[in-house]
């Protein structure tokens, strides 16, 4: 669970640092697109 909660945290701070440098657009999608799967998938686990 802790890794799951770490990768949540590294893919939160790259989504924020891609909004707030305009030049990296591409690193904020791709950091939100990361936080979503990481916490579908720790959902998934928690529950099975």
């Amino acid at each position: 669970m802790g890794l799951i909660v770490a990768l949540l945290v590294i893919w939160l701070i790259l989504s924020i640092l891609g909004f707030v440098v305009k030049g990296l657009l591409w690193l904020a999608i791709i950091g939100l697109v990361l936080l979503v799967a990481t916490a579908v998938w720790g959902w998934i686990k928690r529950k099975a």
